[in-house]
């Protein structure tokens, strides 16, 4: 959303909001009925309005991590902002598990309001940004949306030019694009009357749109969503018109929610519960998935309510919240045997409050349930430190349910409750610990509940056996850049077949890391630990446990990870060395070295930067990147500064570097990079643009010995 006039509106009705209280400490009831299933998990609440900057912003661990689902982006070569083209994120959302970009094609436009200079100019604006996506190897995964908060802008007061606009920019579209997906009317809030005149116009002109959206970013949301959705159903059922997919293609205020778990939750919830798509509102800077990530690698609070979401399996079934504040979404997955629940909100969101959760239908799960219950804080625009445990203990069952208290909650944080068979034989343990059982699994990988002993925590993922793609995902969180002891603890029985010493290979962040040896155990009962010295990023890495053997030397147990930092060798190269090449406008300052790129004859050249052994080495760049490109009324044009990286003199690799918002402010990022023995340089030049300013580099192998 762009109006100033609606952000003042906003603005001034989320001082006024008048939601129902819960006093301090005053007990209230979360219902979850695991026997009322309400229907497959969606997971659209996971949906980004400007989320995506350029290739690599955000990192793709921090996208692919949460199930994504929607990204809406400006069109090829818009002006309205300098980063975010949807055909140039395209490829990294789709290999994150993206479904769908919704392209704002009045984002071709380099002002907001958008410059009004008639719909033919528009329509020849139009022609070009269609021509393109066709031409695009990712067009199934688009769909146009081609006016944003048309009540807002050029047809304000003027519903009928609107409608006759629609239809002839509608139609354009579709001669061009035949199979074309056509999102609409975009409104900047829910208008009932215009909605209906939209739909009937639509209908009887045959230019109904394929995916219906409009925003919900006022107060009005938290009371009258429902409202909202049942009107538009029936407006809908009334008009004879099939009921189409809706996206609330920007949703949340714009203060006081990007970024707060405890505000965002109400969202996910009511979106998940209606079976929507949402995409969450652009009132920041573009790349960092609306404020859930941070330097470009590392999570905020609101992530992990995010990364919960998306590890939901099975199906969602029925939550009664205690009041339009406080809201719940829950899913049981009757194979894994295992319901969670992700809750949280309050009025004032500052204050705390008392919550029983109250879980109906456990005898699925047994007479006594297992219940653990994470927290996470709201953290801003800083890294968090990852979810807490608040309360793990188990629960006996009285008729059919169980009752879990829980005090204190914080009225800005969320909250997840895992629930499954009371089979528990330690805590969950340390932060640093990562249960198997609570990953996101695939292929044959399975959670059961049988006999087995030795076990950590509730059970453990088996299924690995006569398997090429049983998968164990782990999604960790460090706090900074360097080597971390990786532990794997696992069991490997005997097995018809397969050899007593067993390995698994290991993946991180995408890409194959290493086949791990695992010596066999005496039986499915004994469990042993091998260790692994990796080199990890700050912030969230994704460590996966893959079968990949067709001869069942990968037939395992997996019990679960172990994180801990440890030392490991890492070489510094300072920027401003004088062993280094620096040529044309580039050079040293303060420090550092400015100037890079911008023509083909500035560029800067780590020299003898030496290795052991030829291989992938990670490289550690520690850069700043302060550009703004144009203004904006509220939105910061942050620009994304690439550098074109070339070892050993071989073909240039483009890398973007996130924003760091000052020139004195200095980020990493890590880059893979191919090494030979001894001597190697490494170049950083830009043609056509500047560089990010270059502080250091740091190298280290991917495995530490």
């Amino acid at each position: 959303m762009r109006s100033r006039k609606a952000l003042c509106i906003v603005a001034l009705t989320s001082l006024a909001v008048a939601l129902p209280a819960a006093p301090a400490h005053a007990a209230q009831q979360l219902v979850v009925d695991l026997a009322s299933n309400t229907g497959p998990l969606r997971y659209g609440a996971t949906g980004f309005l400007y989320g995506l900057g350029d290739e690599g912003i955000p990192n793709e661990t921090m996208l692919a991590a949460l199930r994504p689902q929607v990204a809406a982006q400006k069109p090829p070569d818009g002006l309205q902002h300098p980063n975010g083209d949807a055909l140039r994120i395209a490829p990294m959302f789709k290999r994150a598990g993206g479904r769908e970009i919704q392209i704002y094609m009045q984002d071709i436009y380099p002002n907001w309001p958008y410059d009004n200079l008639g719909i033919n100019d528009y329509l020849s604006k139009v022609d070009t940004i269609t021509r393109k996506v066709v031409a695009d190897p990712h067009r199934s995964m688009v769909v146009y949306v081609p006016f944003n908060e048309p009540d807002l802008i050029w047809y304000s007061g003027n519903l009928s030019r609107f409608l006759t606009d629609w239809r002839t920019v509608y139609q354009r579209i579709r001669s061009i694009d035949a199979g074309a997906r056509i999102a609409g009317p975009n409104f900047a809030s829910y208008r009932s009357g215009d909605l209906r005149t939209f739909m009937t116009y639509a209908r009887n002109n045959n230019v109904l749109p394929d995916v219906t959206t409009w925003h919900e970013l006022g107060n009005d949301f938290f009371t009258s969503w429902d409202n909202h959705y049942n009107d538009y159903r029936a407006i809908e059922s009334s008009l004879g018109i099939s009921p189409r997919p809706i996206n609330i293609n920007e949703y949340a205020r714009s203060s006081g929610d990007l970024g707060v778990p405890g505000n965002l939750v109400q969202f996910v919830a009511k979106f998940e519960r209606s079976k929507v798509d949402g995409c969450l509102a652009y009132w920041t800077t573009a790349g960092g998935l609306n404020d859930l990530v941070t330097r470009n690698n590392q999570a905020t609070g609101a992530w992990w309510l995010y990364k919960w979401y998306g590890e939901l399996t099975g199906n969602t079934v029925a939550v009664t919240p205690p009041s339009v504040s406080h809201q719940g979404l829950a899913a049981y997955d009757a194979g894994k045997r295992q319901a969670r629940v992700i809750f949280g909100g309050n009025n004032p969101s500052s204050g705390t409050y008392d919550t029983d959760v109250v879980v109906r239908g456990v005898s699925t799960l047994g007479s006594s349930v297992h219940v653990t219950v994470w927290g996470v804080d709201a953290t801003g625009t800083n890294p968090s430190g990852g979810p807490y445990v608040v309360r793990e203990g188990d629960f006996t069952a009285s008729g059919g349910q169980i009752i879990v208290p829980l005090t204190g909650l914080r009225g800005t944080s969320a909250y997840h409750m895992t629930i499954t068979p009371n089979t528990d034989l330690s805590t969950v343990g340390a932060s640093s610990r990562y249960q198997a059982e609570y990953a996101r699994i695939d292929g044959s990988a399975r959670v059961t509940y049988g006999s087995n002993t030795g076990y950590s925590g509730t059970s453990f993922v088996e299924g690995y056996g006569a398997s090429t793609n049983a998968s164990t995902k782990f999604v960790v969180t460090v706090p900074s850049d360097g080597y971390y002891n990786i532990g794997l603890r696992y069991s490997a029985g005997p097995y018809t077949g397969a050899p007593a010493g067993r390995s698994i290979r290991l993946r991180l962040n995408g890409s194959d890391l290493t086949d791990l040896s695992l010596p066999g155990t005496a039986d499915w009962n004994t469990w042993n630990t091998v260790t692994t010295r990796v080199f990890l990023p700050a912030g969230i890495s994704r460590i996966e446990a893959n079968a990949f053997a067709s001869d069942d030397r990968d037939a395992i147990n997996i019990d679960y990870l172990d994180v801990n930092a440890t030392a490991g060798t890492i070489t510094t190269y300072q920027a401003e060395s004088s062993a280094n090449t620096l040529s044309g406008a580039a050079r040293v300052s303060g420090g550092h070295v400015g100037y890079i790129g911008n023509g083909s004859a500035n560029w800067l050249r780590f020299n003898n930067v030496n290795v052991p052994a030829a291989g992938r080495y990670r490289m550690v760049v520690s850069y700043a990147n302060a550009e703004v490109q144009g203004d904006h009324q509220y939105n910061n044009n942050i620009v994304d500064r690439g550098a074109d990286i070339s070892v050993n003199g071989g073909a240039a690799k483009r890398v973007y570097f996130r924003n760091t918002l000052a020139w004195t402010t200095f980020y990493t990022t890590v880059i893979d990079v191919n090494l030979v023995a001894g001597n190697n340089t490494i170049t950083f030049s830009n043609a056509t643009a500047y560089a990010p300013d270059i502080d250091l580099i740091r190298i280290a192998a991917p495995i530490g010995s």
